[in-house]
C-alpha cells in the first residue's frame, strides 16, 4: 500500500548547501518545505565528494570545512522542521488543474507542492570509472572515488589517479597521513590550480610524493573476495607496465552528471544548466524555480554564496504562489527573529 501523498508549499530538489538554505528563507517566510534527494544523506557535493575540505568564500567565515557548513546549514533550517525524501529521485512531475504540482519519486512517495525548486547542483552524478578489469570487486573497500575522512587513509600507500583539481587536491592533503603518496597521470602538465599544481611539483622534487608519469591506470592486482588491492598496475601509452604496492586506489577521472527526468519537464536547457529570470529564478515553466549551480543567467557564478541570494529570491517570489493576495513587507531577521514554523 502506497503511503499518502505529502502536502506542502515547496518541493526542493537536492539537498546540497542551496537547497537547505532554501528550507531557511521558505521558513522565514512561513512556508513549509519537504526536500528530496538522490544520495542517502543531506548536503549534495560538499558532503559525497570533499567534505574535508575547507571553503575561504563564505561570508563570516575565512574558512569552514564543508561538513562543517552543511551542519550549520542544517541546524539553521531545522526550526522550520523540513521534511526529507533521501536516498530517492524524482521520476514525475504533473501539473495540476487546481494549481501547484504533484511530484512523484523512485521510491513511490507523493509530494503535492505550490511551488518547486530545483536546487539539484549539476544533477544527479556519479564517477567515471576507469576500464579496469574486475574493479568492481574493489570499489568502497580499496577503491574509492572520493574521500570522506582523511584519517581512513592513515599510513596506507594511496595510488590517486588523474589530473584535475580533485586529483591534485588530494594528494596534498593526503601526503599528510598517508604512508605514501603515488600521482599517475598520462602526462606532466595538469588541469589543477597552478598554486596547486606548483606545490605538487614542489613536493615531488621533495620527494614527498610519488610521481608516476605518463601512465595510465592498466590493471589490479589483490584479492577479489576480501576486496583489498596488494599493487595498481599502470602502462605507458608503448605498453610498457609498471607496478605500485598499495593499500588503495582513488581515480579522480570526474564525475558523469545527469539531470534525469528534469530534462524532460520543458524547461529552456543550455548544456545540463536551466536558463532562469534572475530577477526571481523562475524558469521558462511557471511555478518551477531552479537555485544554485543548475540556475543559468547572463553574469552567472558558480559560487555557494551566489547560490543563497537566489534561494532568497525565489523564496520572495514564490511567496504569492503560496499566499495569494496577502502582501508581503519585507523585514530584516535581526527585526522579526526567526518565526516558529
Amino acid at each position: 500500500m502506497s503511503a499518502e501523498p505529502i502536502a506542502t508549499d515547496i518541493a526542493i530538489i537536492g539537498a546540497g548547501p542551496v537547497g537547505l538554505f532554501t528550507v531557511f528563507e521558505a521558513g522565514m517566510l512561513k512556508m513549509r518545505t519537504v526536500v528530496i534527494d538522490t544520495l542517502e544523506a543531506t548536503g549534495g557535493q560538499c558532503i559525497a565528494l570533499y567534505p574535508e575540505k575547507p571553503i575561504y568564500d563564505i561570508p563570516g567565515h575565512p574558512s569552514i570545512l564543508a561538513q562543517e557548513l552543511i551542519d550549520k546549514l542544517e541546524a539553521q533550517a531545522a526550526p522550520f522542521h523540513p521534511q526529507f525524501l533521501l536516498g530517492q529521485r524524482v521520476e514525475g512531475l504533473e501539473r495540476l488543474a487546481e494549481g501547484g504540482f504533484r511530484l512523484s519519486t523512485s521510491a513511490g512517495r507523493q509530494v503535492l507542492a505550490k511551488a518547486v525548486v530545483i536546487a539539484a547542483g549539476c544533477g544527479a552524478f556519479g564517477p567515471n570509472r576507469p576500464p579496469i578489469e574486475g574493479l568492481s570487486h574493489y570499489e568502497d573497500r580499496s577503491v574509492f572515488y572520493l574521500v570522506k575522512r582523511r584519517e581512513d587513509f592513515r599510513g596506507k600507500r594511496v595510488v590517486i589517479a588523474g589530473g584535475g583539481d580533485s586529483a591534485v587536491d588530494w594528494a596534498l592533503s593526503l601526503r599528510e597521513v598517508a604512508a605514501r603518496v603515488f600521482v599517475v597521470h598520462r602526462r606532466a602538465k595538469f588541469r589543477a590550480a597552478p598554486e596547486s599544481a606548483d606545490r605538487l611539483e614542489k613536493l615531488a622534487a621533495a620527494g614527498e610524493i610519488e610521481m608516476v608519469v605518463p601512465y595510465q591506470l592498466h590493471g589490479l592486482e589483490g584479492d577479489a573476495q576480501s576486496g583489498r588491492i596488494s599493487a595498481v598496475i599502470v602502462a605507458t601509452l608503448k605498453g610498457e607496465t609498471k607496478r605500485i604496492e598499495a593499500d588503495a586506489l582513488l581515480p579522480f577521472f570526474g564525475l558523469a552528471m545527469t539531470l534525469g527526468p528534469i530534462a524532460d519537464w520543458g524547461l529552456n536547457l543550455d548544456r545540463n544548466l536551466i536558463a532562469v529570470n534572475p530577477a526571481t529564478c523562475e524558469t521558462s515553466q511557471p511555478g518551477i524555480f531552479a537555485v544554485g549551480d543548475i540556475a543559468h543567467y547572463p553574469g552567472k557564478l558558480k559560487l555557494i554564496l551566489q547560490g543563497f541570494s537566489e534561494a532568497a529570491m525565489a523564496a520572495h517570489a514564490i511567496h504569492p504562489l503560496v499566499f495569494p493576495g496577502q502582501a508581503l513587507h519585507f523585514e530584516y531577521s535581526t527585526t522579526k527573529g526567526v518565526p516558529g514554523a
